[in-house]
């Protein structure tokens, strides 16, 4: 079975009328201002699934900070999830700071959804007052044994839109601030993975620490996922595309010819993402 852990859809009125949220919504305006910034809808990314061998997508929205907008965005995950069962797994998504996250984080775990996410700190990276914010999701995602997603990216290289303020070490204390949780960092968790051949603390604190592929193809040299097995063990690596910025099988390919073993592939397109949403 192949399991995309990371993937973005969005209700029509949204994907049809994109530029009103821009001044309410720094953060979505960095990101999909420009035309070539796709915005899709479920059955889309179901048509995409079924091209690209995919079984199932773990589907979420955006980091909105604003709750008329991000109560209805989930709504509409909830609504997928429940119509296509056999296709979706949901996260809810929203900006950690608002002041009606922790509310919502209930609202939509009680609506049955798996987990949180993709968490972002646009604007401000993971400091110390983003951990605090998270701190009462985090500790209602670990007593409901549920992953939180977190959006990653490496501190150093070239720019591009949405890549944050963050540092190794801000990723590394929300790792040790939140022990218990299941995390799951995006985009590889902008290289922590490379700590994990520490031989003392690092190693410990990854326990619970997964990391998705998103991206991947834009960022790095296929063999990552050969170096990342090493390092933290396949176990840990989880397919994401982020569709609709590209498409499964450009992943697919990649590890194909990266010299994974079937068994690898196996593990790091479905199975890891099976077991780690049981």
């Amino acid at each position: 079975m192949i399991i995309d852990f990371h993937t973005h859809i969005f209700p029509r009125d949204i994907r049809e009328n994109r530029e009103k949220l821009f001044p309410s919504e720094p953060a979505f305006k960095l990101l999909y201002q420009s035309a070539k910034s796709r915005l899709v809808g479920a059955v889309e990314l179901m048509d995409v699934m079924d091209q690209n061998r995919v079984d199932k997508s773990v589907i979420f929205g955006f980091p909105w900070k604003n709750s008329a907008v991000f109560k209805p965005h989930n709504d509409y995950i909830i609504e997928m999830v429940q119509k296509y069962p056999d296709r979706f797994i949901g996260l809810g998504c929203f900006e950690p700071s608002g002041k009606n996250a922790v509310a919502e984080a209930e609202r939509c775990i009680a609506a049955g959804i798996a987990g949180i996410g993709e968490l972002a700190f646009y604007r401000t990276g993971i400091d110390e007052r983003a951990l605090d914010r998270l701190a009462p999701i985090m500790e209602m995602c670990a007593e409901r044994d549920l992953p939180v997603l977190i959006h990653t990216n490496e501190p150093v290289g070239h720019d591009y839109h949405g890549k944050t303020p963050i540092t190794l070490a801000q990723i590394y204390r929300l790792i040790k601030r939140f022990p218990a949780n299941k995390i799951v960092l995006a985009h590889w968790g902008g290289g922590m993975f490379f700590f994990g051949l520490m031989k003392k603390e690092v190693k410990q604190s990854l326990k619970n620490v997964y990391f998705d592929t998103a991206a991947s193809p834009y960022l790095y040299d296929a063999q990552i996922y050969q170096i990342a097995a090493k390092i933290i063990g396949v176990d840990k690596i989880l397919f994401g595309s982020d569709y609709p910025l590209l498409s499964p099988n450009r992943y697919l390919s990649e590890m194909a010819e990266a010299g994974l073993t079937q068994r690898q592939l196996a593990k790091i397109s479905g199975e890891n993402a099976r077991q780690l949403l049981t």
